[in-house]
């Protein structure tokens, strides 16, 4: 059997230019910014400025580098790029359309407006073409650094020597917002310590920012910040001269480091009165100006109007066509000589489970149940990964510097470490050190999970989320399943004191949408939560405790609700007739309300409990299940070691909670349980008074 074909590099042989006139490649850089002018005035909103600065870069990368196929926006050996300066949408939106994506020129017309495929910033899902949402700046750039690093494991899991199936970049777009945002040292920093090689940046030193001149508050040297990191820097290259960019991209696809090319570049570049001036950067140029764009750079045509040799020089249909039927043969011969293995990728970048997960699943859940193992769920977390690992190969574990804490490591879990001196790629492993990034890792894990090929989760602190946010918002956006794992999740932490104690964490992650939140209460909670998860298609933030939780025995149908979010753990005693009320507890509560039914059994009082691991999951239930577990006019109780007016909605204001609403002590937790109110005693006075309410 022949060996496959090597792939092409950067176009050879299929016409992409690289030696375009000067006339030529103008043109190209002036649809671009007729089409994000006139998109941005006829919106009466947007972000000229950035488009009009970059085209020539964008000349550059997207006519003579990128591969990607338009036909094919998901052909899974594509270069992925993401724009991390996403208020400039407009240069994003118009090169998809010039090049071929299904963006038809009404969609640019309808720039920002209602249900348009052309939102202010990119949003993954909405538009073909776009790979992440971006737009909080510095977000895009921690994508990318985790493209790049599932480029590169998946590389080195994959290919073989004398046959390569994964070999692509990652080109990011960048200015100087993205580098003032902290995320971006957290993202870059980790790129240069693992010798990213593929992840390629270009950085739009305009030197503008909304208030003005950044000089004034941005004043870093920053080639020598990424040297620092160990970048490959290329300084001083002139942002609007298409064939400098173009070789300077030749010299960081060479490299062994990932590359930042520092391109200097003025800001709303040919606006007569405006360009180099912050006034540029957030509004419509306005008529006028743009009029005397259109005279002095010679542009004829009418707005949202181009000249069919626009399109014949930015058409990359037939190219990319070329590019994926020439990795298709590569697969091929891939597929013929290691078969399993093709068959593995294959599935994985389709994003598709095992086909026994079910019972894998099942089995993950059973062996929980069976151990019936009184631990902290964050021991029963490591315990399902463990499960999980065993028939997930995709599985990508990782922790911001608390893997002993937080256990999201297993046996068989091996740490990702950067490539040997002198070599490329990466040393291959399937648990990632963050360092103390939360940010990062949580915006990294997003870019990994949006590549495709691995289920990536990363775990710190619950109070720690807050670090974090803005890429869980971002994730929940996007639809995007990363599994967020947050251990030390309530005052049961202990003697760490308020600082480490989440208090009001696990109600706002709930309050996200699409976030699905699971605060589990024992083993088997737990290993349902995990395999919820894995199969959902969205983010999950997965909560666990510290201390040990007591085993919960049930019957196969108490589990098989654990699923439905929340579930009748333990019923009352249909001998006591009138005096009734249902106790609502998650994650470490369930064991409080367990021991308050007695009390409350002693006194007359009938009670339930209802384990509620997953609000956002019961709440999807129909509401024949709903009421079945929460039937109307029946007094109810909320227990949580956090805030209380998250549980008003199922307790009403008739029903008591038993939480807490002020920041925690440093204490035994033991201690501070008992001092803040966590006792049979107190949960009986509770429900006491919610019956005579």
């Amino acid at each position: 059997m022949q060996p496959p074909k090597p792939f092409l590099p950067s176009f050879p042989g299929l016409d992409m230019t690289t030696s375009s006139s000067p006339a030529t490649t103008q043109l190209m850089a002036n649809a671009i910014r007729a089409l994000s002018m006139d998109a941005v005035q006829q919106a009466n909103s947007g972000h000229p400025g950035m488009p009009m600065g970059m085209a020539e870069i964008a000349v550059a990368l997207w006519s003579r580098h990128l591969r990607h196929n338009p036909t094919n926006p998901h052909w899974s050996d594509r270069d992925r790029f993401v724009l991390s300066n996403g208020h400039g949408s407009m240069l994003l939106y118009s090169l998809l359309h010039l090049t071929g994506y299904d963006l038809p020129m009404a969609e640019l017309k309808n720039f920002r407006q209602l249900h348009s495929k052309t939102p202010g910033h990119p949003e993954f899902g909405i538009t073909p073409g776009v790979e992440t949402t971006t737009g909080p700046l510095g977000q895009g750039i921690a994508n990318a650094v985790g493209m790049a690093l599932a480029e590169a494991l998946l590389a080195a899991e994959f290919n073989k020597a004398d046959a390569k199936i994964v070999d692509h970049h990652t080109y990011v777009f960048l200015g100087d917002g993205c580098l003032m945002e902290g995320i971006s040292h957290e993202a870059c920093s980790l790129a240069g310590t693992l010798k990213l090689n593929k992840l390629i940046a270009l950085y739009d030193d305009n030197g503008i920012s909304i208030d003005g001149d950044v000089v004034n508050w941005f004043h870093d040297n920053t080639p020598e910040r990424f040297e620092a990191y160990g970048w490959n820097v290329i300084p001083h290259v002139d942002g609007h001269d298409v064939d400098a960019v173009d070789a300077a991209i030749q010299k960081a696809k060479a490299s062994d480091k990932p590359t930042l090319i520092c391109c200097k570049t003025i800001i709303g570049k040919g606006a007569p009165t405006k360009q180099g001036g912050h006034d540029v950067h957030g509004a419509a140029l306005g008529g006028e100006e743009i009029a005397k764009w259109r005279e002095a750079a010679g542009w004829k045509w009418e707005p949202f109007t181009l000249p069919q040799e626009v399109y014949a020089d930015w058409d990359a249909k037939a190219a990319g066509a070329k590019f994926e039927a020439a990795w298709n043969e590569s697969f091929a011969a891939y597929q013929s000589k290691y078969p399993a293995e093709a068959a593995e990728f294959a599935r994985r970048m389709a994003g598709k489970l095992p086909a026994d997960w079910a019972q894998q699943a099942a089995q993950i859940i059973a062996g929980a149940d069976a151990r019936k193992e009184t631990v902290a769920t964050r021991k029963a977390s490591q315990q399902a990964i463990e499960g999980l690992a065993a028939v997930l190969p995709e599985l990508l574990g990782g922790s911001a510097d608390l893997t002993g804490s937080n256990l999201t490591n297993w046996k068989a879990s091996k740490p990702v470490r950067a490539a040997k001196e002198g070599e490329t790629g990466i040393q291959w492993g399937n648990h990632i050190n963050y360092g103390v990034r939360e940010f990062g890792m949580s915006a990294a894990l997003n870019g990994l999970n949006l590549h495709g090929g691995y289920k990536a989760f990363g775990g710190t602190f619950l109070t720690f989320s807050d670090y974090s946010r803005n890429a869980l918002r971002v994730a929940a956006l996007m639809k995007c399943p990363s599994v967020f794992v947050f251990t030390h999740d309530s005052i049961g932490l202990g003697e760490d004191g308020p600082t480490h104690q989440s208090i009001e964490q696990v109600a706002s992650l709930r309050l996200i949408p699409n976030m699905t939140l699971w605060r589990p209460a024992d083993t088997v909670e737990t290993a349902v939560a995990w395999t919820e998860s894995i199969a959902h298609h969205g983010p999950s933030s997965l909560v666990f405790s510290r201390q040990n939780l007591a085993f919960n025995d049930r019957t196969d149908a108490q589990i098989a609700n654990i699923a439905k979010g929340g579930y009748v753990l333990k019923d009352w005693n249909d001998e006591i007739p009138s005096r009734k009320i249902i106790l609502i507890a998650t994650g470490s509560e369930v064991e409080l309300a367990m021991k308050a039914v007695e009390a409350l059994q002693r006194e007359g009082i009938g009670a339930r409990v209802v384990s509620m691991p997953s609000t956002n999951v019961y709440d999807k239930q129909d509401a024949e299940y709903k009421e079945r577990v929460l039937p109307k006019g029946v007094r109810r109780v909320a227990i949580e070691a956090g805030v209380t007016d998250f549980w008003r909605k199922y307790v009403g204001l008739e029903g008591g909670v038993v939480g807490i609403d002020t920041f925690g002590e440093s204490a035994p937790a033991g201690v501070l349980f008992k001092h803040f109110g966590f006792t049979v005693d107190h949960v009986v006075a509770t429900a006491k008074a919610a019956l005579d309410n």
